[in-house]
């Protein structure tokens, strides 16, 4: 690769271009700049030469022209090994131009902040991409850095290589550069194509345009014959586990280990009490909370169903300490899911010799919820949780917003004669929570601070409540007392019945069956106090 030795300077983040400028100009790079960007290096005392003058040509209308110019593109695309290109280069006094350092116009954080259509037009960057495409198809000749985190790096190898940057540098630099346009041009066009000729926005737009990014090729899919990587949202800033930080040599992950895990944290943020859940195959199977340990919190999940945890995935919303870890390596786990392992933990972990395959996952903590203005008395997560729902179908993608939002017990209709009690109540809240979580027909029975069991994924609701029974039963678990919870209406007396056989003395459900009457008279004949969410949470 040849010297780098004349550069082009432009950007709206202008997060470390000063230092970079600087450390450019005293390897004797010639530093090129526009506008404000140009203005801020002169006033830091480096010698600049504006795009005018490189040009030739005034910047106008308003700064919309000012790089869009023969002497930038041909210095930018020319192919220093063609002879051809350099006779017409020479002949029209282009000069190549061997770094560019851009970045875009802000218009997804115009368009986010909720400007009007031609704000957000005007913040559509023109030249920026046309120079970033430019260079990046060139990268042969041409080094294009498109983001502050790569000035360091980029210096040091100029450093250790005589002004020079090396041809995998700058393929990789490349590749970073078309995946910005691409993601910037999607931005555009979904922002656009979700507006009417009369200027009404629509929540769904004509188009939608994801961007993720690999993080890793799995050994197989869900089977081993299916080939499979997992990719990460690339601009979503909320706790997720392709995004998880991995603190110990354990097992790689599998693709079913990723889903599993993935309803373990969906689940353990449900609860701003200390809590612990155990997930098999995307089903709660244990959950429980605490007031004095992650590790009782722990313990109590596991007595919810010891058998089903063997190869489970447990999460946490507290950082696991060494009486948590002690506990947790008396059994096989796949996956452990935790905002944190402090340092005793992990050195448990790793003297464990069980625990050699298991696998860390380390998750930022969330956010507490937000009151929502949408229900009365529910609440949904932070803005950074707020996405969408994608479910992919052969030959198209089903698209929803996520099911973030929260019903409190206390807040729900009580239909009944009798309300619940406020030990009730707290129990309703947890059944609530876990129910959202299983699929559908779903049924949780609970205490105030353990699941007692779960029915999940079955084709009717009375078998759904059947099986909840049958498996507190089969683990010794008492229902007598317990509440239960329906993810969906109880569209027959039945799986009600069901539940009051077992001793159940509340009910939470979201209500609007055309029996509910029918219901609530049982509830009544029962004894039990009911109330209804108004909303409900299939999870097919």
């Amino acid at each position: 690769m040849a010297k780098i030795e004349r550069a082009l300077i432009s950007v709206t983040d202008k997060r470390g271009v000063a230092a970079l400028a600087r450390a450019l100009a005293e390897q004797g790079v010639e530093i090129i700049s526009t506008g404000g960007t140009a203005r801020l290096l002169a006033d830091a005392g480096i010698a600049v030469v504006p795009i005018q003058d490189f040009t030739g040509f005034p910047e106008m209308l308003d700064g919309r022209v000012k790089t869009l110019h023969p002497k930038i593109h041909g210095g930018l695309l020319g192919r220093r090994d063609l002879a051809e290109h350099r006779q017409a280069m020479a002949a029209h006094g282009i000069r190549p131009i061997d770094l560019v350092v851009v970045n875009l116009y802000r218009f997804e954080e115009t368009a986010a902040a909720g400007g009007d259509l031609a704000e957000a037009i005007e913040n559509i960057d023109i030249g920026g991409p046309s120079m970033i495409r430019s260079a990046a198809k060139n990268h042969a000749s041409v080094t294009v850095v498109v983001d502050p985190d790569d000035y360091e790096a980029l210096l040091a190898e100029m450093r250790a290589n005589g002004g020079t940057v090396g041809a995998a540098t700058n393929f990789r630099l490349a590749k970073k550069a078309f995946a910005l346009t691409a993601h910037y041009d999607g931005a555009i066009a979904d922002y656009l194509g979700a507006f009417a000729p009369d200027g009404t926005r629509a929540r769904y737009g004509e188009t939608l345009h994801l961007d993720f990014v690999k993080v890793q090729d799995l050994r197989y899919g869900e089977n081993p014959h299916q080939t499979a990587a997992v990719y990460r949202e690339r601009s979503l800033a909320e706790p997720c586990i392709p995004g998880a930080r991995q603190p110990f040599e354990g097992k790689e992950l599998s693709f079913n280990n990723i889903v599993d895990a993935n309803a373990a944290l969906e689940l353990v943020l449900e609860f701003d009490e200390t809590a612990a859940v155990v997930i098999k195959h995307t089903n709660p199977c244990g959950v429980a909370t605490s007031t004095t340990s992650l590790a009782d919190a722990f313990r109590a999940a596991r007595a919810c169903d010891p058998v089903s945890i063997f190869g489970g995935i447990v999460a946490f919303n507290r950082p696991v300490d060494e009486d948590t870890a002690r506990e947790l390596t008396e059994i096989f786990l796949e996956v452990i899911v935790a905002p944190g392992f402090m340092p005793e933990a992990l050195a448990h972990f790793r003297a464990t010799p069980r625990a050699k395959n298991v696998r860390l996952l380390e998750v930022a903590r969330s956010a507490r919820a937000e009151t929502s203005p949408a229900h009365a008395g529910t609440t949904s997560a932070p803005a950074a949780r707020r996405g969408l729902d994608l479910k992919r179908v052969v030959g198209g993608l089903l698209v929803q917003d996520r099911d973030l939002a929260r019903v409190a017990a206390a807040a729900a209709r009580v239909v009944t004669k009798r309300r619940p009690a406020p030990d009730e109540l707290t129990a309703l809240d947890l059944a609530w929570r876990v129910c959202k979580h299983a699929k559908s027909n779903a049924i949780v029975f609970a205490r105030a601070d353990r699941v007692v069991g779960v029915g999940a994924g079955q084709m009717s609701r009375v078998d759904a409540a059947r099986i909840a029974v049958m498996r507190a039963e089969t683990l010794g678990l008492e229902t007598r007392g317990s509440v239960v919870a329906s993810d969906a209406f109880f569209p027959f007396r039945d799986g009600l019945d069901v539940a009051a056989a077992a001793g159940a003395t509340a009910v939470i459900q979201p209500g609007g069956s055309v029996k509910d009457q029918e219901l609530i008279a049982a509830a009544d004949e029962h004894g039990m106090a009911m109330v209804f969410t108004d909303m409900r949470h299939f999870r097919h």
